[in-house]
């Protein structure tokens, strides 16, 4: 199946409660397919395409804060327009997903695929000092076995996860195992869960408060204090990442989800040609690898990123070395994704002059 589909088939799967969202290409069959699926007469889960992209993320929202499993999905100028609503669910420290399957931009751009939405995630697209848990699947069986993920550490550290694919990934059909159907959470053991939640129910209790709003400056910067700590520890525990043939490596290539299986090939074959080619990917963007790619740093000649943007990751990448190897980048623009040949070209003009 597609892998838009799959993350589709995945929400239901695990238990997802709700779904809020809008068509855009190239991400439109994950709100497709849920409808076709009707998981609400099998799971009870809620699909609602909202009036805009503003509305449904702030349903998710609301959701979120009565401590639910929820989910939005879009393409990048959906997810533009999403961005106060994630500011506001970050500020308030609430577990959700969304998912961004890139398109080219900016502007409207074009319908094809892109990478061009990295510095919006991990970044931080909206206002204030905040962080995203950010995933970037390579498969279609990644786009599937993220979606449990990201609600997993969603959950773990009260924080919203965004996973962040591009057209190819999304559009692309591969073989893959979904995961075993779970059943949703009964109210009792969502409010056992999330003892923080707006559930309706107090049992005694002073009646739970959720806002990312705080007038005090004093107490406003406890917040944000507490908040840096969090992502300190996210730091710290959640830095995911792959490596293939790095260990006898001479050059490595970095990059992440489609680039990522392209620059595989490219790897393989400049092997063939004596060229000794090693291929980091972040799997998390943030938390991003960069103790692993700093230590890489200390054996290689060069690093060569590979993105669908003008040059984004290659920042973090570079921040991550210190200046210790010369690190350049390779890509292409408008919706056009390269071929092996041209990842081994660049390589060769950029690091091996």
């Amino acid at each position: 199946m597609k892998g838009n589909e799959a993350i589709a088939q995945a929400a239901i799967r695990i238990g997802v409660d709700a779904y809020f969202g809008y068509p855009i290409t190239p991400q439109s069959e994950i709100l497709e397919t849920l409808a076709e699926k009707k998981p609400w007469e099998s799971t009870g889960m809620v699909v609602l395409q909202a009036e805009s992209e503003v509305a449904a993320i702030n349903m998710v929202y609301g959701g979120a804060a009565s401590g639910k499993m929820v989910m939005t999905s879009s393409s990048s100028p959906g997810v533009s327009l999403k961005q106060e609503g994630i500011s506001y669910i970050a500020g308030a420290e609430l577990p959700c997903l969304v998912v961004n399957v890139m398109r080219g931009g900016p502007g409207l751009g074009t319908i094809q695929p892109s990478q061009a939405d990295y510095f919006q995630t991990v970044k931080g697209g909206g206002h204030g000092d905040y962080r995203l848990i950010a995933l970037a699947p390579a498969s279609v069986q990644e786009m599937a076995d993220f979606v449990g993920l990201a609600f997993d550490l969603a959950f773990k550290y009260r924080n919203p996860a965004i996973i962040l694919a591009d057209g190819v990934i999304g559009q692309m059909m591969e073989k893959v195992i979904l995961p075993e159907q779970r059943k949703r959470l009964t109210d009792e053991e969502v409010m056992a869960r999330c003892p923080w939640a707006t559930t309706g129910r107090t049992n005694g209790r002073r009646p739970n408060i959720i806002t990312s709003l705080e007038l005090d400056p004093a107490e406003m910067e406890k917040r944000n204090i507490h908040l840096q700590q969090k992502y300190a520890e996210i730091e710290r525990n959640e830095v995911r990442f792959e490596e293939l043939q790095c260990e006898d490596a001479e050059y490595l290539i970095v990059a992440f989800g489609s680039c990522a299986r392209i620059a595989q090939k490219a790897m393989e074959m400049a092997r063939a040609e004596g060229i000794r080619v090693g291929l980091l990917r972040p799997i998390t963007l943030w938390p991003f690898p960069t103790q692993a790619i700093a230590t890489r740093a200390t054996q290689v000649k060069g690093i060569l990123t590979v993105e669908l943007n003008a040059g984004q990751m290659i920042e973090d990448v570079r921040l991550a070395v210190s200046g210790s190897v010369p690190v350049e980048h390779f890509g292409r623009l408008g919706g056009i994704v390269p071929d092996p040949d041209e990842v081994i070209a660049a390589l060769k003009e950029k690091l091996m002059k």
